[in-house]
C-alpha cells in the first residue's frame, strides 16, 4: 500500500494497526478506570464521554445501566478504525475525552 501525499498510510478493509484488536472492552475499562483513579479530572471527562454514548430509555430495557447501544459502538468504531470489532487505546479515549470537554 503507497503512503498518501500526507504520508499516512492509510488502513486497508480488515487490516488494523498492531494492538488495535489485542484489548476487549473489560480491558479498556479496567485501564481508563486506573488512570481515572490518579487523575480527577479525567475522571469527570470520561464520566461524561460515558453519559452522552448511553442508549436512550435506557432505564426500559435490561440491565437498565446507561450503557451506549452496540449498533452505534460498531458504527463508531467503524468510522474511526475502519473496523466494527476495534477496541480502542486508551490514549485514544483518552485524547478524545479531553478534546469533548474543551481541554487539550
Amino acid at each position: 500500500m503507497q503512503p498518501t501525499a500526507t504520508g499516512v498510510q492509510p488502513v486497508s478493509e480488515g487490516r488494523l494497526p498492531a494492538g488495535l484488536r489485542t484489548r476487549s472492552w473489560t480491558q479498556l475499562s479496567l485501564s481508563l478506570a486506573g488512570r481515572a483513579v490518579m487523575r480527577p479530572r479525567l475522571a469527570i471527562d470520561l464520566l461524561r464521554v460515558a453519559w452522552r454514548f448511553r442508549s436512550r430509555d435506557w432505564y426500559r430495557r435490561f440491565p437498565f445501566l446507561p450503557l451506549p447501544a452496540p449498533a452505534y459502538v460498531r458504527w463508531r468504531m467503524h468510522t474511526a478504525y475502519g473496523d466494527p470489532a476495534t477496541v480502542p487505546p486508551p490514549d485514544d479515549v483518552i485524547r478524545y475525552a479531553r478534546w469533548v470537554s474543551g481541554r487539550r
